[in-house]
């Protein structure tokens, strides 16, 4: 019976051996793809940030030429506003004039037919 048990725990004991030398060898796995998994989650947060950076130098460049344009399209408009004053004031200047001239002209005729 002793030499039974004996050999039931040589047994025991080699596949208890066995068994934690798998699971050493599964947690060595998986330290290791633990590892890579964390490698690649550390390069693919560096391109997302490299990523970012660059949309938001982009975006920059992009809202300056746009404040650009706008600030060219707001002094356009003011010059605009500039000119089309200038010409109403030549319009009423040459209506004044108009009117005069034919003021002038209706007494000239007046004169004239008499």
């Amino acid at each position: 019976q002793l030499h039974l048990t004996m050999s039931e725990k040589n047994e025991l004991s080699k596949s208890l051996g066995m068994v934690q030398k798998e699971l050493q060898e599964k947690e060595s796995e998986m330290i290791r793809e633990i590892s890579e998994y964390q490698d690649k989650l550390h390069q693919a947060e560096k391109d997302h940030q490299a990523t970012l950076t660059e949309v938001n130098r982009k975006n920059k460049v992009e809202i300056q030429a746009c404040q650009d344009k706008v600030n060219s399209l707001e002094h356009f408009i003011s010059s605009q506003k500039m000119e089309i004053e200038h010409l109403k004031s030549n319009k009423e200047e040459l209506n004044n004039f108009l009117k005069e001239a034919n003021r002038t002209l209706g007494e000239l005729q007046k004169i004239k037919v008499r």
